[in-house]
């Protein structure tokens, strides 16, 4: 099983996630901000990586800091698991329509993190959660992860659909780009023999 443990300790937040790459979708979350343990859940769930996450911030403060944190720590979660990234697909896009909603991602488990995200919120906030955030946990999970992320909303109304449409292109593209690809399951995915940043 590809899995790894992280444990962030900062003045600001304490988290600490589980992942197994090789897993089912089953998922225990608790960051304190309802909206991004459900955006979570359908990351995992989607993306059948296990995932468990448990976080304490400073919410009395604001939602900043536990939304950057957790985007860190799985992202570290997810780049210890793949190791030297040998065998992976390394690619993976996918289209996520919700009703009127429709995401699409691609990705590449490069090393070299990069996001391009295009989605706008008519709503400051959904649930408790400031929608302005939802773009920096992304940014987060990319840089830590060592992926360029690509996430474009091509066209939505409701703001909840928009986001979690975000979330699950996200979790299905990671499926694809996580699986061991049989034909090439001995070596690393790239000319030069090494993902950038391993």
């Amino acid at each position: 099983m590809r899995s790894a443990e992280i444990h962030r300790q900062t003045a600001e937040t304490s988290i600490d996630v589980e992942v197994n790459l090789d897993g089912t979708g089953e998922y225990e979350i608790s960051t304190g901000i309802g909206f991004l343990d459900h955006m979570l859940e359908q990351l995992s769930r989607h993306s059948l990586i296990d995932l468990k996450v448990r976080a304490v911030g400073d919410l009395h403060i604001d939602q900043h800091h536990t939304t950057e944190d957790t985007g860190i720590a799985i992202g570290e979660a997810v780049a210890k698991a793949l190791g030297d990234r040998k065998g992976i697909t390394r690619y993976g896009s996918a289209y996520a329509p919700m009703d009127e909603t429709l995401t699409r991602c691609a990705l590449d488990i490069s090393g070299r993190p990069f996001l391009v995200f295009k989605a706008e919120f008519s709503n400051p906030r959904l649930g408790e959660m400031d929608t302005e955030l939802f773009e920096h946990w992304f940014h987060s999970f990319a840089g830590a992860a060592g992926i360029t992320l690509h996430v474009e909303n091509l066209y939505g109304v409701n703001n909840h659909h928009i986001i979690e449409s975000c979330f699950k292109a996200l979790a299905r593209a990671l499926r694809v780009a996580v699986e061991i690809d049989p034909r090439k399951a001995d070596s690393i995915p790239s000319t030069k023999g090494t993902l950038g940043g391993q």
